[in-house]
Parts: C-alpha cells; sequence; structure tokens
C-alpha cells in the first residue's frame, strides 16, 4: 500500500506540474479516454510532432522518423502520430529502393563513384539496411583519382577523351564530381578523375612509369676486341632487378580487411608501421580499414565506437573519402539515441535518468533546445515531489 501510494503521488505530481506547463502551450486534442498523465505529458510530444511536421517538408526524412517516434514515445495512443510514422515509413522504404536501384545501374556502368554515393545514401535513411552494407563491402571497391586543373576550353568530352581515350565517359567525371547538368567549366578550377575499374587511362600523365628494365648481356653477344682509338666511357653498372618480398604482416592485414575483420587488420597493419611509421601502404591499409571498421559500427548503430574510428582516420587524413559526413553523421545519431533514451526514462517516471540523458545530449549539442527545455520541466517535477515528500 505504502509503495502503491508512492506511485499515485508521483503520477498526480507528474500531472500537476506538466498541466502548468500546458498552459503555456498550445493545447491539442488528447485520446479519448487518456488519463491525466497522457494529457499532460501532450505538450511535450505535441512539439516532436510539429519538429515532424517540418523536417518531413524539407525532406530530411529520417530524423522527421526519430520525431515521430519519439512522439509516439511519450503519448502512445496519439493516431494520428501513428499514421504519419507508417506513411513516412513507406516513402522512406519507396526511396532506400530507388537509391539501392540506382546503385546497382551504376555498378553496371563500371562507375563505382556514383554506386558508393547511391548506397550510401540509403545507408543513411536506413542504417540497418543489408543490401546497401554488403554492396558497399562487396561490390564497390576504392577508386584513385588523378587531378585535373581546367584549362581555357576543356569539355567533359574532351576530357573523357583525352584521359580515357573514350568521349562517352564525360558522365563518370560529371558524376564524381557532382556537376550540374551541361555544365560551363571554369578554368582554374579542379575536377577529380576517377580510375575506372577495367578502363587503363591512356593520357601520359594518369599513367603510372613503367619500371626500367636494365639490359643484361648474353652470353652469345661477341665482345668487341680492342680498339686504337679513344676508349668509351665506362657504362654504369646495371643493377640486378628483383621482386620486393611482401611484408609478411602487410599480407596479413590485407587478407584481414578483405574478409572484413577490420579490429584484427588495424591490429595487424599497427604492428607493422611500429617499425615502419611513415610506410605509405601500411597507411593506406590503415586508413581503409578504420574506414570500414567506422561504417560497419554505424551500421550495427555503435554510434561512439563509429565516432572513435572515424576520429582516428580524420587524425590520418581529415577528407579521406567521406569520412568528414560519416562524423557528422554519428554524432547527430547518438544525440538523437541519447536523447531518446531520456524520453523513455521520462515516460517511466525515472526522472533523474531522464536528466542525466538530456545532460548528455547538451554537451554534445549544447543548443539542443529541446533537451534544455525537457531538464527544466523534469528538475521542476523533482523539486515538486520533493517537497511533497516532506509533508
Amino acid at each position: 500500500m505504502r509503495a502503491a501510494g508512492r506511485g499515485w503521488l508521483a503520477a498526480a505530481a507528474l500531472s500537476l506540474a506538466l498541466g502548468g506547463c500546458a498552459a503555456l502551450t498550445s493545447s491539442t486534442p488528447s485520446e479519448p479516454g487518456a488519463g491525466p498523465a497522457a494529457v499532460a505529458r501532450d505538450p511535450l510530444a505535441a512539439r516532436h510532432r510539429q519538429q515532424a511536421e517540418t523536417l518531413e517538408r524539407d525532406g530530411q526524412l529520417r530524423r522527421a522518423a526519430e520525431e515521430w517516434k519519439i512522439a509516439l514515445a511519450i503519448a502512445p495512443g496519439d493516431a494520428r502520430a501513428r499514421e504519419s510514422l507508417r506513411a513516412l515509413q513507406a516513402r522512406i522504404d519507396q526511396v532506400v529502393a530507388e537509391r539501392l536501384d540506382e546503385g546497382r545501374r551504376a555498378l553496371a556502368r563500371g562507375v563505382h563513384v556514383e554506386a558508393r554515393r547511391k548506397f550510401l545514401a540509403a545507408l543513411a535513411l536506413d542504417p540497418s539496411n543489408r543490401a546497401a552494407f554488403d554492396a558497399l563491402q562487396s561490390d564497390t571497391r576504392e577508386v584513385e583519382f588523378i587531378t585535373h586543373t581546367v584549362r581555357a576550353g576543356d569539355t567533359l568530352t574532351g576530357l573523357a577523351q583525352r584521359y580515357y581515350g573514350d568521349r562517352s565517359r564525360g558522365e563518370v567525371i560529371w558524376e564524381t564530381n557532382q556537376l550540374p547538368p551541361n555544365p560551363r567549366l571554369a578554368a582554374g578550377t579542379t575536377l577529380k578523375i576517377p580510375e575506372i575499374p577495367g578502363v587503363p587511362f591512356v593520357h601520359p600523365e594518369a599513367r603510372r612509369p613503367a619500371p626500367a628494365v636494365a639490359a643484361i648481356p648474353t652470353p652469345d653477344v661477341p665482345r668487341p676486341g680492342p680498339t686504337t682509338g679513344p676508349a668509351a666511357p665506362a657504362a654504369p653498372p646495371t643493377k640486378e632487378e628483383f621482386t620486393p618480398e611482401v611484408n609478411p604482416l602487410l599480407a596479413e592485414a590485407r587478407e584481414a580487411l578483405e574478409r572484413s575483420d577490420y579490429p584484427d587488420a588495424i591490429a595487424t597493419v599497427d604492428k607493422f608501421l611500429g617499425g615502419k611509421p611513415g610506410d605509405r601502404e601500411g597507411l593506406t591499409l590503415k586508413k581503409q580499414a578504420l574506414y570500414g571498421q567506422a561504417k560497419s559500427q554505424m551500421g550495427a548503430r555503435q554510434y561512439p565506437e563509429s565516432i572513435q574510428s572515424l576520429n582516428q582516420l580524420a587524425r590520418l587524413q581529415p577528407d579521406y573519402e567521406d569520412a568528414p559526413a560519416l562524423l557528422k553523421q554519428a554524432r547527430t545519431r547518438l544525440v538523437e539515441q541519447h536523447y531518446t533514451q531520456g524520453v523513455r526514462f521520462y515516460r517511466e517516471e525515472k526522472l533523474k535518468e531522464a536528466i542525466s540523458e538530456w545532460r548528455v545530449v547538451l554537451e554534445m549539442d549544447p543548443n539542443h533546445a529541446n533537451a534544455r527545455r525537457n531538464i527544466d520541466q523534469a528538475e521542476r517535477l523533482l523539486r515538486g515531489l520533493e517537497q511533497r515528500m516532506k509533508k
């Protein structure tokens, strides 16, 4: 009885304090049969409903879905919010399917840069989408670029002919640089010219120089006899050609990377770099492993771990692939995760726990207005409860 009385008292205080806040907020119809606590919580849900509608209008579909889920967590009986979330989820599923289809078509054309962008767009909307994640891991490959400084008169078709020997490849350059339709190339700007798998560069600037092969005299070539003229200058001694031995640690790290065992790949390449800190091949492997690990952690919603991997990658190369955008995305999702957890605690009347979660949100995003307002509400409730308990 005593525990039940404390629970009733807490619920009553919660209703009373939030009911006071409701007078300051535009009221919304409550669900039929909803109790006082549901009505009191409605202003908190109303803010999230409004944000969801605004985000959806702006095309930020995933963030809008998160806001609808938070609104439903606060007011589970809100039929309008449930229907809006259902319709939005159907829209997200359709857009994800379109991005996957566009990515597969880009792969069929050999445009790996575009394919990666489409699959990443699908993952941004649906982080748990296995098809997009698998396509990024196994179907697309890291693409190397060369940089071209635009000169007067340059065109995309002309650059495609220059570097690939095929004017129709101008679309690849267009997609890679995300240019507008029918772009006019301004002299002095730089463009990325991507490597196309299976299509070798034809321009001398883009081709890697072939290794020099020293001429080795054969036994059947007669040696010249003594001459009476001045002696010719002695030719420099030829160097014996040999194939460099592959370091076993690098080979092991590469194998781990191919099977997506990123922790093993990173640990192994770190052993190698311990003896050769500036080795280019070792650093390239480490960047690839950190990037793959970060994306894998994002897909598993391990946002703190993903942020840690991306921060390590940024120390090696701040502009690696789309790592800056991924880092921003991971931080945003971590903020959403803590905020949503705070809402759950609030709904369960675990006010101290809710406040702790929202304080984490403010540490990561000091401008998060909802977290700040929610903390104020929860602290007022706590003070009211403490005063009632003293009576």
